[in-house]
């Protein structure tokens, strides 16, 4: 194995050359893992929403050439110097946010932000083992897993229980623990409360099945697609609300049913005017607001106060998991049957049809779409 992981492996990935294009099927050869890293074999990825966010909202030119993609499973193909913690034929689920263990944050149990990730270079890291036609090809958040194979930095990979079925457990690399980690991690959820999930993508089904979890009473689930409902009662929603069915502020109607405004509320969307709707739409008192969904293009506002009268509004990347803890933790409560996985895929796809797979996301037609890079 050692031999073989000192070759350039050539294969297929999707190339995203410029924002708001379709990505493009390139062969791309991947190099051999660098010191401290493992070359991976993609044997099942989710499309999320933050790759289609970067593709066609935030649109930063100089991100381009990239391959996108950060939501997977698969097995380890060969390891760079200095790796113990892994070896060829391991499983494992790539992370974007890395634990190092070492830093201050990562010592800290109040954060799982690590300060060595990615995050530091604003989506990309400019040392990617990617290249295409002679191109040096960006690598979209530390994983860029559109690709049948990536090499990933071991810090920011978690080796999971061999007998998980990848094509499956592949959304719990972002979406399945963004939200539910937002509930149970971040907002903290207690049994009895009131709480209302604003957005029903993937990450918001993720959120209403950890306010399930945290066994809060009454979940309310808030869209303006009306057919994502019956979808969301699979995963524990108890009331639904479209606030495009009222010409009152979706805050005043949520405070009318609740005696004042729900316990907890995430949102699970990425708009602003959301956010603040869903900060709006707590209690007084002791009301927690938590803003999941991603976004970079504008402001977020609210009167102070909203604040002052006791509310508190808070962030969540990856639902505060430290993603060789949590990752591994969430594999194994879904092979005990305490986690819903397989409910959020409603499309199979190969890799070839990635921008089918945009093109339903694009249009709310699936929850999430698993693609399969090595098709039979």
């Amino acid at each position: 194995h050692e031999a073989y992981g000192s070759l350039v492996i050539k294969c297929k990935a999707a190339v995203a050359w410029e924002p708001n294009k379709p990505l493009v099927i390139e062969d791309v050869e991947v190099a051999p893992p660098q010191a401290n890293e493992v070359r991976i074999k993609i044997v099942a990825t989710g499309m999320c929403h933050t790759d289609l966010y970067i593709l066609f909202e935030s649109m930063k030119k100089e991100s381009f050439p990239m391959i996108l993609g950060h939501e997977a499973a698969g097995i380890i193909e060969s390891v760079g110097p200095g790796v113990t913690e892994f070896q060829p034929g391991d499983k494992v689920i790539p992370l974007f946010i890395s634990q190092c263990r070492e830093c201050r944050f990562c010592k800290s149990p109040k954060t799982n932000q690590c300060e060595k990730g990615w995050i530091e270079t604003q989506h990309v890291l400019k040392d990617s083992r990617f290249t295409c036609k002679g191109k040096k090809i960006e690598q979209f958040a530390g994983t860029s897993t559109f690709s049948q194979y990536t090499v990933v930095n071991q810090m920011a990979v978690a080796k999971i229980d061999p007998s998980a079925p990848l094509d499956k457990v592949c959304l719990i690399g972002c979406g399945i623990c963004t939200g539910y980690g937002a509930a149970v991690n971040t907002a903290k959820v207690e049994p009895g409360s009131t709480c209302a999930v604003f957005g029903l993508g993937a990450v918001g089904l993720a959120a209403v099945m950890g306010c399930k979890a945290a066994g809060a009473k009454k979940i309310f689930a808030v869209d303006i697609n009306p057919e994502k409902f019956e979808k969301a009662k699979v995963f524990g929603a108890t009331d639904f609300v479209n606030p495009k069915d009222y010409d009152k502020p979706i805050s005043q109607v949520l405070a009318e049913m609740t005696n004042g405004g729900v316990d907890y509320s995430l949102e699970c969307v990425g708009n602003v005017e959301v956010m603040r709707s869903a900060l709006e739409s707590c209690v007084k008192g002791w009301g927690i607001s938590v803003v999941v969904g991603w976004t970079e293009l504008h402001d977020v506002a609210t009167r102070p106060v909203q604040l002052i009268a006791g509310r508190t509004w808070k962030g969540s990347m990856f639902g505060g998991f430290k993603g060789k803890d949590g990752v591994p933790e969430m594999v194994k409560a879904y092979l005990g049957k305490k986690l819903l996985v397989d409910e959020f895929i409603t499309h199979n796809m190969t890799l070839d049809q990635v921008n089918d797979a945009i093109e339903l996301m694009k249009h709310g037609k699936c929850i999430r779409t698993v693609l399969n890079p090595f098709p039979q």
